[in-house]
């Protein structure tokens, strides 16, 4: 694998395939994570969808980089077996498109209630997650994300080391961490740092929360960036633009601004 490969929530363009498709080449980025494809969640999808999915992006030459999945975007207090089937389905979607990574979460809290009073409870569904993906050669990657448990450095740490497992890693995304009043770097960043095996390309301002070009908030995207180099860090920086309430502009010509903001990021530190 290359130092860093550059990947897309290319849904964000436009959510059909071959439009994604079409924008990308023209920046050179021949990678997605899927979240969603021809108007559909990646993990609604049919396994014989999934597999002309694959004939198409093999056509083009384009990888799957990761599985956008919303597992773990539910309520923990929702039922879980039926989330769980929707797990295993996702992880048989992974195989046959070849993604070795999926994207998931550690469950919303009810507003206002203490997380350790759910401490157990994550732990429990999250087990379950990683016996079903047991023998996939699958990495299932936790994403921070605001009011979810995992939403601090603390205790997506937290989640990482009592699992302890080794197909269990962390995308760490600044913005999110912003949008919850973590400081990204060095704070969140090193407590993480040997678990962080994917990156979201997302910037965003304290206080408003606003998503902004990355390089352009107060994520500390360019040190974080300087610091995976430094230790020799290779893996997949996945632009997540989230422009549109941002930006004017439609999804090609904010993607366009997004992966510039990280080309400038690239450019950089590479020189220095």
């Amino acid at each position: 694998m290359e130092r860093f490969i550059v990947s897309a929530f290319a849904d964000e363009i436009d959510p059909m395939l071959d439009v994604q498709m079409e924008v990308l080449e023209k920046h050179g980025v021949h990678h997605i994570e899927m979240r969603v494809v021809d108007g559909k969640n990646i993990s609604s999808l049919t396994l014989g969808e999934a597999k002309d999915i694959k004939v198409r992006l093999d056509a083009r030459g384009f990888q799957v980089s990761a599985l956008g999945s919303p597992i773990g975007k539910i309520g923990i207090n929702d039922p879980f077996e039926p989330h769980l089937a929707l797990f295993r389905h996702t992880l048989d979607l992974a195989d046959i498109l070849n993604a070795p990574y999926i994207r998931m979460f550690s469950f919303f809290l009810p507003h206002g209630e203490d997380p350790a009073g759910f401490r157990d409870e994550v732990m429990r569904r999250w087990a379950a997650f990683i016996q079903a993906a047991e023998g996939r050669n699958i990495t299932l990657l936790h994403e921070n994300e605001k009011d979810i448990y995992g939403d601090t450095a603390v205790r997506c740490l937290d989640i990482l080391e009592t699992l302890d497992c080794p197909s269990l890693k962390a995308t760490f995304d600044p913005a999110n961490f912003v949008q919850v009043g973590e400081k990204t770097f060095p704070e969140a960043f090193e407590l993480l740092e040997k678990h962080v095996t994917y990156m979201h390309i997302k910037d965003a301002l304290y206080g408003s929360g606003k998503v902004v070009p990355a390089g352009e908030g107060e994520g500390k995207v360019e040190e974080i960036v300087r610091a995976l180099k430094a230790a020799g860090w290779s893996g997949y920086l996945s632009i997540e633009p989230h422009l549109n309430d941002s930006l004017p502009g439609g999804g090609p010509e904010l993607f366009g601004v997004a992966h510039a903001a990280l080309q400038r990021i690239l450019d950089k530190v590479g020189r220095d």
